[in-house]
């Protein structure tokens, strides 16, 4: 579990340099949002202001929901998580959770 409780920190502090940096995207876009020569509703050749506020956000709310996916399974290997399927109570393959640190569930129980 040592190595789990690794790969969950190297995923976290990840998916915070993620959110960190859709969070400046997102300051500087609302910046340029609120400058009144922005007209980019009609520039050809790219998105809109909007557009790529829409999928910064989206990109931000899905670096919010991994962090806290990695933080219950931290909270998990904490709290003494002994691998096992939630479903089944089989010992999950070190391979599967090597490639998903946060699953609960084996491949078998996923599908």
């Amino acid at each position: 579990m040592e190595s789990l409780r690794e790969l969950l920190t190297q995923a976290r502090s990840r998916a915070a340099q993620a959110l960190a940096a859709r969070e400046a995207d997102l300051a500087r876009l609302s910046e340029a949002r609120g400058d009144s020569t922005a007209d980019d509703e009609h520039d050809p050749e790219g998105a809109t202001l909007a557009d790529e506020w829409s999928r910064l956000t989206g990109l931000a709310a899905a670096a919010r929901a991994e962090l806290a996916e990695i933080d219950v399974a931290l909270a998990r290997v904490d709290a003494g998580w002994d691998g096992r399927c939630e479903v089944c109570g089989r010992v999950i393959p070190v391979e599967r959770l090597a490639v998903r640190p946060t699953a609960v569930r084996c491949v078998d129980c996923a599908a």
